[in-house]
């Protein structure tokens, strides 16, 4: 299971690069957070229930964060220039 973290580091750092390139930094630095935050769960060797626990807790929060944000910060039509 700690090699599926370091896949998910390897992918979020891709990410990561790819917003730094396309002129979106502000994205970039939080997927090269995430990048590290897998990175060093990888390493832990927690036991495989640990990382489902966690990896749930992830997704947890980030699709709270996701639902917030285009629920009530995105502005409905702006992407039609």
């Amino acid at each position: 299971m700690d090699r599926m973290y370091r896949v998910l580091a390897f992918w979020t750092g891709i990410f990561a690069v790819m917003f730094y390139l396309g002129h979106m930094p502000t994205t970039s630095l939080i997927f090269f957070g995430q990048t590290g935050f897998f990175l060093l769960l990888s390493y832990l060797k927690l036991s495989e229930r640990m990382y489902l626990y966690i990896f749930g807790a992830y997704l947890t929060i980030f699709f709270a964060g996701f639902t917030y944000w285009t629920t009530f910060m995105m502005t409905p039509g702006a992407g039609g220039h």
